[in-house]
């Protein structure tokens, strides 16, 4: 029986049988992984709160080699952060960039890169960012981190040198018109937003925070829930709770 350790940061919770816990991370030194937490949903678990979506700390597993399936000895809390529960915006945020790395990754392929995204996104959230720009930004590396950068600089379909009139974005990058009236699933995607795209994937993850974007935002969030959507095959979980949440409260992104 193997022992691992690996700092994570739990991905998905589900209740298994009457008291025990399946637990999905996303580990810096072994990928994604799925394990058993015994006991976890007892009163007086060992657990407490640290199996919490979105929480980071210290796992330690064994993996007996018998089965997908790890057993969870401990996970001792790093950082909570407390903040990203606190409030429903950035809950939501939080919850899209989650189902991400969730939806896109394989078992056991570890990408060191898109932990660590994950985690500055996370704490981003838990600070004074704007929860819409921090999505915004982990979306664009994350597309990228995983190998699958839209193409900007010409049609994919015919391999028309951008720019041209009309563009739109389909699987694999932008779409001239005359191929867009072709047939598939295209969106019609502004210049400047492509030209914001293009800059937020060139700079620093501080500076892509700052970046003022005006209009271009709104249309970066659509097109980036397509692009994962196209992606995993539906649109994200996510996604939905999210559009609910700016429907209740539509200046809640503003007011942070």
């Amino acid at each position: 029986m193997a022992l691992g350790k690996s700092a994570a940061i739990v991905i998905g919770s589900f209740p298994l049988g009457e008291s025990d816990r399946l637990v999905t991370f996303y580990s810096r030194d072994f990928g994604k992984i799925r394990g058993v937490a015994k006991a976890a949903r007892r009163m007086r678990s060992r657990f407490g709160s640290a199996l919490e979506l979105g929480t980071l700390g210290e796992l330690v597993f064994f993996d007996t080699g018998r089965s997908e399936l790890v057993r969870v000895d401990h996970f001792d809390i790093t950082r909570p952060f407390q903040r990203v529960r606190e409030d429903l915006e950035r809950l939501a945020q939080a919850a899209w960039i989650i189902e991400c790395v969730a939806r896109l990754t394989a078992e056991r392929d570890r990408h060191v890169a898109l932990f660590g995204l994950l985690v500055r996104a996370l704490r981003a959230l838990d600070g004074s960012r704007k929860p819409t720009r921090v999505a915004i930004c982990f979306g664009v590396r994350c597309i990228e981190v995983l190998g699958h950068r839209p193409r900007l600089d010409a049609c994919v379909e015919c391999g028309r040198v951008y720019p041209f009139p009309r563009p739109a974005l389909g699987a694999g990058g932008l779409v001239c018109e005359a191929c867009a009236r072709g047939g598939g699933d295209t969106l019609p995607i502004a210049p400047t937003t492509i030209g914001a795209f293009e800059r937020l994937r060139a700079l620093s993850w501080d500076e892509a925070l700052a970046l003022p974007l005006g209009r271009a935002e709104a249309e970066l969030s659509v097109l980036l829930e397509a692009q994962v959507a196209g992606l995993i095959g539906h649109s994200t979980r996510a996604a939905k709770f999210l559009r609910e949440v700016q429907r209740l409260s539509p200046a809640a992104d503003e007011r942070a």
